[in-house]
């Protein structure tokens, strides 16, 4: 069975990009998102294997969101994105509770590299 993975970007256009990387690599795209109170309402809905989500985004930041998703399941896998110079909030992601991160634009092998570390596959 396929992993199902819930993407949280502001950004349409990374998500189109994230997805179009993970159905070309057998990965099920079950949700999507554009700020962190969707991916909290979204994990709580879907049970996703796994969270892909952005750093910095309206209303709710992908750090609030991690600690909201962590507290609903402790053993939530999420993995967090972001544009290059955002180190700090890279480190606080991690401390939150994110398995890794990715770094924008995108490069598939690293996207799937990090999902199967995410994921223990």
């Amino acid at each position: 069975m396929s992993k199902r993975i819930l993407i949280v970007d502001d950004a349409a256009f990374m998500r189109l990009t994230l997805k179009d990387i993970l159905t070309k690599n057998d990965f099920s795209v079950v949700g999507e998102g554009a700020n962190g109170a969707e991916a909290i309402a979204q994990y709580q809905e879907l049970s996703p294997d796994l969270v892909i989500m952005d750093i910095t985004m309206p209303e709710v930041d992908g750090i609030s969101a991690v600690r909201g998703i962590k507290k609903l399941d402790p053993s939530a896998n999420i993995i967090m994105c972001s544009a290059m110079g955002q180190q700090s909030m890279v480190l606080e992601s991690i401390q939150a509770g994110a398995k890794d991160f990715i770094v924008k634009p995108f490069k598939a092998d690293r996207v799937v590299e990090a999902i199967k570390k995410a994921l223990n596959i």
